[in-house]
């Protein structure tokens, strides 16, 4: 069983990797030119970063691999479960980076083969949480101390919790070091919340490999970052806080604890719903940190206060949870 020191040794262990195979790893991208693609509809500002070498979600899940699969406990269902579901999902963002790349435009792999992809991961969380882990199909609404029964629906709301989050991560990572350092802070919470809880241990410990790959991966990507982590990173992290709300059942608190995510899927929707239908838009541009950034915010201002704002949302929701349980 994971103690409280071996999840520091997994968490130190992951950060010290990002940090020392990550100037390798850059060199070898840009000696291949392998760089982010802009949007020409982005901000103009944005251009100047075209070239920055990209798919640093490589190197963040190989240091989280690496302390997690020599310490884990392999009889734990739902941590095995989790890190495969979100090595699955980094590995659609690798074929969606390596499109890319080598094709030399903004737009990656087709929605229908992200849907599928996303369907089957679900799927198998599905399985995991129900038939390994002995999960009951429910949606527990701790906010009013209820419980409700989805049956045959369970597989429905995993996907939307899986899919919902992988591409909320994957829109909020438009900044420097933006996502990573709101992935670091949820998943802070969710390494707070797996360890508060008994027979969690497992999933703490993958939690804080997730936390120390993303502090490591920040060394380089915060602004001016000299590397993205491209849909690699922001797929496979979502994935990875959508499966740990799926095993700890806080599906409901997860709208607070990535609220920042939450903010920026819901700025998408708002703006193509009103444009769609109005002919008019709500945001000067979407995501919302778009919308700031064009607004006149520094792009560090715009960082900053984001990372304020999530850590304050996932502290809000981690203590909702200690209440629960309480």
């Amino acid at each position: 069983m994971t103690n409280l020191g071996e999840v520091l040794i997994g968490g130190t262990a992951s950060l010290l990797i990002c940090i020392f195979l990550s100037p390798k790893f850059i060199s070898f991208l840009r000696a291949r030119e392998f760089g982010q693609q802009i949007r020409d509809e982005g901000p103009a500002g944005h251009h100047a970063k075209a070239g920055t070498p990209t798919m640093g979600g490589i190197i963040m899940f190989t240091a989280i691999s690496v302390p997690f699969l020599i310490l884990v406990d392999y009889s734990d269902a739902r941590a095995i479960g989790v890190y495969v579901a979100a090595m699955a999902c980094a590995g659609l963002g690798l074929l969606d980076d390596a499109q890319k790349v080598f094709k030399r435009r903004s737009l990656g792999l087709r929605g229908r083969w992200k849907l599928l992809v996303l369907v089957a991961i679900s799927l198998f969380l599905w399985w995991i949480a129900t038939q390994q882990a002995g999960l009951d199909p429910t949606l527990r609404l701790r906010t009013l101390d209820l419980t409700i029964d989805l049956g045959p629906f369970y597989p429905i709301l995993i996907y939307l919790v899986i899919a919902g989050t992988s591409n909320a991560v994957n829109l909020t990572d438009g900044l420097d070091g933006l996502a990573a350092g709101c992935v670091a802070i949820v998943t802070l919470a969710y390494l707070g919340i797996t360890f508060i809880t008994g027979g969690q241990e497992e999933l703490a410990l993958l939690c804080g490999c997730l936390v120390g790959a993303c502090v490591g991966f920040l060394w380089y990507n915060a602004f001016p970052a000299t590397i993205f982590m491209g849909d690699t990173g922001s797929l496979g992290l979502g994935c990875a806080i959508g499966g740990l709300a799926v095993m700890t059942k806080t599906e409901e608190l997860l709208v607070l604890l990535g609220g920042i995510f939450v903010a920026e899927a819901l700025s998408v929707i708002i703006q193509v719903f009103s444009f769609q239908t109005f002919r008019k838009r709500v945001f000067l541009m979407a995501p919302i940190h778009h919308h700031f950034e064009i607004s006149g915010w520094s792009e560090t201002k715009i960082i900053l206060r984001f990372w304020i704002v999530g850590t304050v949302l996932a502290a809000v929701g981690f203590t909702l949870y200690q209440k629960s349980i309480s």
